[in-house]
């Protein structure tokens, strides 16, 4: 089976290979994580330097898990390649997954923007059975910064221990993949609603042909009943087309309960999840956004429906760092400034651990007053003059590019500050080498912690190849209603509806706190 990236297909094997193969020398790891995808201790991570822990064993290159071995609180085993050579860059990579000794996957991922270590599988427990989802999430800060991101203390590049989580469960993610995603993807981290969004997707497929295979029965077989002119008006031919609509109104109804099933069964697990996720990851009505923060791995940006297919609504988030921004597609900045409040709300409660600065360009002074409560953890003044648009920008890839050195010569240290950048207004006041900065961000953010939010106008057939690029980089979020996203497993067409920050105002400062 040839998977693409976020399609997954059930194991049934009883040992399972993983290997791979790339015009480069590489590395191969596995790390053993739990809900919080975090290793639990120093054995979690499969190197060369330690090839064994239960269940899963390092040899010549090749990854084997056992899988009634692995330890029974582990959630997944990701698998890794890493250039195995300082200074070389992944390039085309195929991978592959045997069961029991025979083929079953392959996946072929192909790093475009210099990436040096990949997330490649994610051999994952649900209930009690075993999957595999194609992942392909990319780290341009290379293996140091994967590893940091699931728990792993980097001392050097050779030598790697569990970090301590001082008493609290944490929720880390991965910075995000560099790879063209689907139309609509949710992290890989993101484990518990990205289940519950392939089963709404596949629910709704379901419907759909349903209804189109009822309706086209239906013509062909109406047709069919007029077709000889000598029984059209007949008591034959309209018992015919009598039959002809009972058979596709039962088909409907039979159909049109399924998804009634489902839906109310995932609408159970949506409620109970709510209550329990991170409120970066909640409504605003969960009781997480009266509690202490708790670390999440993303951000929840709105719901996904279908008016057609009842009430379900899915959470429709995004992993964090941003490193692949999120674009506002808009000519009016102040008619987003409650969506974008919606997001910083969420950016800043997403990881508590580090402290959050802000740089924020708003030459029309849209979100003058949203920044207010935010004064203090902006990382300068916010950039009101077009003349200063280029050197903050320039103070971002200074800090990435030194990350970047500090990275090649096994200095790195994982950044403890989450950096946001807003970038309002865009493309108005910005020069052509502004978004060839941003666009060196996308590839190098990571290395500094560093989410990107843009809102402008939408450039992706912009005449300005720079600008063009910048925007087809990046995740755009329409604003405009009755925009379709497609999911990535059957293309069932949703709608999405943008978080907004809440009006009332302290109810505002409380979720800017």
């Amino acid at each position: 089976m040839q998977l693409k990236a976020g399609q997954n297909t059930p194991l049934t094997g009883d040992v399972i290979g993983f290997s791979a193969r790339a015009g480069v020398a590489l590395d191969v790891s596995a790390l053993v994580v739990g809900e919080n995808l975090r290793v639990g201790g120093p054995a979690d991570f499969v190197f060369h330097s330690r090839p064994a822990t239960a269940g899963v064993a390092l040899s010549g290159g090749r990854v084997d898990i056992t899988l009634a071995e692995v330890r029974s609180d582990a959630k997944a085993v990701l698998l890794v390649v890493s250039a195995a050579e300082t200074g070389s860059v992944l390039g085309e990579i195929s991978v592959s997954l045997t069961e029991s000794g025979s083929p079953t996957v392959e996946f072929a991922i192909t790093p475009t923007s210099g990436e040096t270590a990949l997330i490649c599988l994610e051999v994952y427990r649900r209930g009690a059975d075993w999957k595999v989802r194609a992942v392909g999430q990319g780290y341009a800060g290379g293996l140091a910064v994967l590893l940091s991101a699931h728990g792993v203390e980097v001392d050097g590049p050779a030598r790697a221990h569990a970090a301590p989580d001082h008493g609290r469960e944490t929720i880390a993610g991965p910075a995000q993949a560099t790879h063209t995603p689907a139309p609509v993807e949710v992290a890989h981290g993101l484990e518990r609603l990205w289940m519950v969004f392939e089963d709404a997707a596949r629910s709704a497929a379901a419907l759909i042909s349903a209804r189109d295979y009822a309706a086209n029965r239906l013509d062909a077989e109406l047709s069919a009943a007029v077709a000889d002119p000598a029984t059209r008006n007949t008591p034959v031919a309209e018992a015919a087309r009598r039959e002809a609509q009972r058979r596709s109104d039962e088909l409907i109804a039979t159909a049109d309960g399924n998804h009634r099933r489902d839906t109310d069964q995932l609408m159970r697990e949506l409620a109970d999840a709510d209550r329990k996720l991170p409120p970066a990851l909640a409504s605003w009505n969960s009781p997480a956004w009266d509690g202490p923060p708790a670390p999440a791995d993303g951000i929840r940006l709105g719901e996904l429906y279908a008016a057609d297919r009842g009430p379900l609504r899915i959470p429709y988030c995004v992993p964090v760092p941003l490193t692949r921004p999120l674009w506002i597609d808009t000519e009016n900045s102040a008619a987003v400034v409650p969506v974008v409040g919606a997001l910083l709300a969420r950016l800043l409660v997403a990881d508590p651990v580090r402290r959050t600065r802000m740089d924020v360009i708003d030459l029309t002074g849209a979100f003058t007053t949203l920044l207010a409560p935010l004064d203090a953890i902006l990382d300068g003044p916010v950039v009101t003059d077009h003349a200063d648009i280029s050197p903050r920008l320039q103070a971002l890839v200074d800090a990435a590019e030194l990350a970047e050195i500090a990275y090649s010569s096994g200095n790195f240290v994982p950044p403890d500050v989450h950096r946001v950048l807003l970038a309002a207004d865009f493309p108005h006041g910005y020069q052509a080498a502004d978004a060839v900065r941003i666009g060196s961000l996308i590839t190098r953010g990571d290395l500094i912690g560093l989410s990107m939010v843009i809102v402008g106008s939408d450039e992706s057939e912009s005449a300005d190849s720079a600008a063009a690029l910048l925007s087809q980089a990046c995740r755009h979020l329409p604003t405009v209603e009755d925009t379709p996203l497609f999911d990535p497993w059957t293309a069932s067409a949703w709608n999405l509806e943008l978080d907004l920050l809440p009006l009332d105002p302290e109810l505002r400062a409380r979720l800017l706190r």
